[in-house]
């Protein structure tokens, strides 16, 4: 079992008086090309800015290839598991969107990005869920602009 699994959860309590503090930041993760030429493989997106490190060279101002922006984006899931604590009695929690999604920088291959996350809400909707809104900021190691800023909205199921 990865090791963002085995956190000890808190009461619903503890997570709500959290809102408006910053959770963590999560470690770097790197984005090589090999991860990007991955997920263009995936998603089906061979565009040359993203695959072809040579021609990203001479026809763009990165200097390299870079990566989708809804890459950067998708790793905030394991960013959240490796920060954002665990809720006592949750039996799932749920992806439900963004209010607020920019791509700030482009991430250039090579770099590394982490997250940083602050609870911006918790409320309970109904007696056995709550919605969590995170304001998430993507951080590229050495760079003073950010990947992404994003207001990411979850939602928390209890037993």
């Amino acid at each position: 079992m990865n090791e963002v699994w085995k956190k000890p959860p808190v009461s619903l309590e503890t997570y709500q008086g959290m809102v408006g503090k910053e959770i963590g930041v999560s470690s770097w993760h790197l984005i090589d090309q090999g991860r990007i030429d991955t997920y263009a493989g995936v998603i089906e997106d061979h565009q040359f800015i993203h695959v072809d490190p040579e021609r990203a060279k001479k026809e763009t101002a990165f200097g390299t290839t870079i990566a989708h922006g809804f890459l950067t984006m998708s790793l905030m899931s394991i960013m959240s598991y490796e920060v954002m604590p665990v809720v006592e009695g949750t039996a799932m929690g749920v992806n439900y969107g963004f209010d607020k999604l920019r791509f700030l920088s482009p991430v250039r291959s090579g770099k590394r990005v982490r997250g940083r996350f602050v609870l911006a809400e918790a409320t309970l909707r109904k007696p056995k869920e709550l919605l969590s809104r995170t304001s998430v900021t993507v951080e590229i190691e050495g760079e003073e602009k950010p990947a992404l800023v994003a207001d990411w909205l979850g939602l928390i199921y209890f037993n």
